[in-house]
């Protein structure tokens, strides 16, 4: 059993890498449950199609915070971790398919003076 970690925006999972037939569960429920919408979980089987793994492994995930795409993101990237600590040859295509990467973007933070991070108050000339 290998355990890792992923995070994305404001999303942490934690994902167990267990040998079983490929059920993946998150947060206690099926993955399909869990992810409704269907790019979703391509973006989390794909580590495991890179790795030709699907039907190898089953996936536990544990997943805190931020909204549904984020926390697809987080599990994807722990996917790839816990495939990459069980197979160290896996790096340069994980790498290529831009799997082993946290994406490092956040929410830009609202300034004073504007309705949001950008958006300014709507400005009336009479």
């Amino acid at each position: 059993m290998i355990i890792t970690s992923g995070g994305r925006k404001e999303a942490t999972a934690r994902v167990r890498l267990i040998a079983g037939s490929g059920v993946i569960t998150v947060n206690g429920r099926p993955a399909e449950q869990h992810f409704p919408r269907g790019p979703l979980l391509t973006a989390i089987r794909q580590p495991l199609a890179v790795a030709n793994a699907e039907g190898r492994f089953d996936i536990i995930a544990d997943v805190r915070g931020g909204g549904v795409t984020g926390q697809a993101g987080a599990v994807r990237l722990g996917i790839a971790r816990a495939l990459l600590a069980l197979d160290g040859e896996l790096r340069s295509p994980m790498r290529k398919a831009g799997l082993l990467t946290r994406d490092p973007r956040q929410k830009e933070r609202k300034k004073y003076g504007h309705k949001r991070a950008r958006k300014g108050f709507q400005y009336s000339k009479r």
